[in-house]
């Protein structure tokens, strides 16, 4: 039996163990690696988002900024915008240029109203690593903060998550984007990753942050390389260890398609669903409690079964 947690995200909360929740991915960006420019603008990513809440996704996370391998991401020292809605947006995009927070609020802001109009009981999920995205995004009627930095890009991420009394998700990541090719190699990841992911949980207790508003996700493929994440695959039970829910997101990632590559080369996007649902599979048999997830409706029918084996 996997542990079973409340997990309290502001005003209600999720039973997480039960049953495995899904997460649905909602990207309105341009460029993430596997569906950018997708859902263009805020009437095709709230229906896209209404679609995967009907497949049977839980929450829906909005993410408006990629962090894909080699994505430019805010340095940590760049300077917060005090008027972020207001200022102007900027007039093109590079991958050498990060999204600003400005920028990201447009994209993101819009849709999570959108989907509370629509489906005011929906749980949704914020993306970001951005404290005032985050703060702003709650405002609008997010209920969860998902920070890929593990609560660390941002100083005032920590004392914001605490003020707003919402969910959180803890992410391991190693290094950032644009530095993932020159990280060195690790010999024991899960031990690297059950240690990090301690101590931010603790900091960010620290912080204010309550132990029952956070859930943990060891971070497949975020500065991982192919090899690095196999390991977090087989031993992924022994991150219950730490004592908290267990958030998982393999989907469409580029070790799965290199585990099932032919002739030497990787499984393009559009061919990784089945090597994507094993996994998805055998994450939940080791006992997480949410998956997060491209193809709700796949993997809906998928944990079902699943489900019943736990």
């Amino acid at each position: 039996m996997r542990p079973v947690f409340d997990w309290n995200i502001g005003a209600r909360s999720l039973l997480l163990g039960k049953r495995t929740l899904i997460m649905g991915v909602l990207n309105v960006t341009p460029d993430s690696f596997s569906d950018g420019g997708a859902h263009p603008d805020c009437d095709r990513a709230m229906e896209f988002a209404l679609e995967m809440l009907s497949d049977g996704a839980d929450i829906i996370d909005v993410g408006g900024e990629s962090t894909r391998p080699g994505a430019a991401v805010l340095p940590k020292n760049d300077p917060i915008n005090n008027d972020p809605i207001n200022a102007e947006p900027r007039k093109s995009w590079s991958e050498k240029n990060p999204v600003t927070e400005q920028e990201e609020l447009r994209r993101v802001i819009p849709v999570i109203k959108a989907i509370k109009q629509q489906r005011p009981n929906a749980v949704i999920s914020i993306d970001t690593y951005k404290a005032n995205v985050a703060r702003s995004a709650v405002e609008a009627g997010a209920e969860i903060v998902n920070d890929v930095s593990g609560f660390r890009w941002d100083a005032q991420m920590k004392k914001t998550l605490a003020g707003l009394k919402c969910g959180g998700v803890l992410m391991h990541m190693r290094g950032r984007p644009e530095e993932w090719r020159e990280l060195p190699p690790v010999s024991d990841m899960l031990m690297l990753v059950k240690r990090e992911l301690r101590e931010w949980a603790d900091a960010a207790v620290m912080a204010g942050i309550k132990r029952e508003r956070m859930v943990l996700d060891p971070g497949f493929g975020f500065g991982k390389s192919f090899d690095e994440n196999y390991p977090l695959l087989k031993r992924f039970h022994e991150l219950h260890e730490l004592r908290y829910p267990i958030l998982a997101g393999v989907s469409r990632k580029s070790f799965i398609a290199r585990a099932v590559a032919h002739d030497g080369k990787d499984a393009p996007v559009n061919e990784r669903l089945y090597p994507t649902l094993a996994a998805e599979t055998a994450l939940a048999l080791k006992g997480a409690q949410i998956i997060r997830t491209h193809e709700v409706r796949p993997c809906a029918e998928a944990l079902k079964i699943a489900d019943i084996a736990l």
